[in-house]
């Protein structure tokens, strides 16, 4: 009996971790000048945008907001080195398409396809 509470303690940590999710934010990193640099992930290039401006905004406060400096965006998906952003995304659509035909989650797409990472600074309101 106790071998059999192990193995389903096991069992549920195992899925538990599975479930949990990648964060989709950094924190902040101070480099030289008072400038910050924050990285956001998302499935779509807007959604990873949006992740690292909500991360700048926390970064400078309620009493300051972030000016930006530099922003570089990629695409670090499943297909990344194989095809070209374009062509994966129409990979991307049939996928879902079919899988949602056949009644399975055959998505390529993750959390993390896209990165964003702003370099900042933060000035008073």
């Amino acid at each position: 009996m106790k071998m059999f509470h192990l193995a389903a303690a096991v069992c549920s940590a195992a899925l538990f971790s599975a479930c949990a999710s990648q964060p989709t934010t950094s924190l902040a990193i101070q480099n030289a000048n008072n400038q910050y640099e924050v990285t956001g992930l998302g499935k779509s290039q807007i959604i990873a945008k949006n992740n690292a401006i909500t991360a700048a905004s926390k970064t400078c406060g309620s009493k300051a907001s972030p000016i930006l400096v530099n922003e570089q965006s990629s695409y670090n998906g499943a297909l990344k080195g194989v095809v070209n952003e374009k062509t994966g995304q129409v990979i991307q659509a049939a996928a879902d398409v079919i899988g949602g035909l056949a009644g399975k989650a055959t998505g390529l797409s993750r959390d993390d396809d896209y990165q964003t990472v702003l370099t900042f600074t933060c000035r008073k309101q």
